[in-house]
């Protein structure tokens, strides 16, 4: 699915809207959109920097809601119960940037060859243990293929060579990604 910048925009515009009214006590603004896509049930994150530092991260893996509201949840879900971070402050909030992920959906694989550093996240499980990192993570750490599937296993809570067991259950992703750098 390829959003276009209006779409992009609304995204942003609610996930700034849904944190500003969270964060100053007040109700979260009622939803609206006008976009078929930002009503399709998608997956998606909300990052969020602090002087270019991440600041919080969640999101849906699965399409569980429509993307508009996804969104909406997963701003304040970020910015507010990243188990990594104490709440956000109001002070907190004018050094914000905000980051937008939308997921393709999941497809599992047998062969590693298959993922493409840059293009592909990795969401990897084994037993109750899971991990992902988003496509943008590997290229932002300079990361190959092999390093890339290690540091999703130590985020799953694994071995870093748990991607190598024939129980471990690998997956890639694509991502839309963009943000207020955009």
């Amino acid at each position: 699915m390829e959003l276009t910048a209006k779409e992009k925009a609304t995204l942003l515009d609610i996930a700034k809207k849904a944190i500003a009214a969270k964060v100053n006590n007040k109700d979260i603004p009622k939803l609206t959109v006008d976009s078929e896509r930002l009503q399709e049930k998608r997956g998606a994150f909300v990052t969020l920097k602090k002087h270019g530092h991440l600041r919080g991260c969640i999101g849906y893996i699965k399409p569980v809601k429509p993307l508009g509201e996804t969104v909406q949840e997963m701003a304040v879900a970020a910015a507010f119960h990243d188990p990594r971070f104490p709440s956000l402050k109001p002070d907190e909030v004018r050094d914000l940037t905000f980051e937008i992920s939308v997921l393709s959906p999941l497809k599992r694989i047998k062969d590693i060859n298959e993922i493409e550093v840059g293009k592909h996240g990795l969401y990897i499980v084994r037993g109750y243990k899971s991990g992902l990192l988003l496509p943008q993570v590997a290229v932002e750490y300079e990361w190959d293929r092999e390093t890339f599937l290690q540091e999703t296993c130590y985020k799953a809570g694994l071995s870093i060579q748990a991607w190598m067991d024939k129980e471990t259950e690998i997956y890639i992703f694509s991502a839309d990604y963009f943000g207020d750098t955009d």
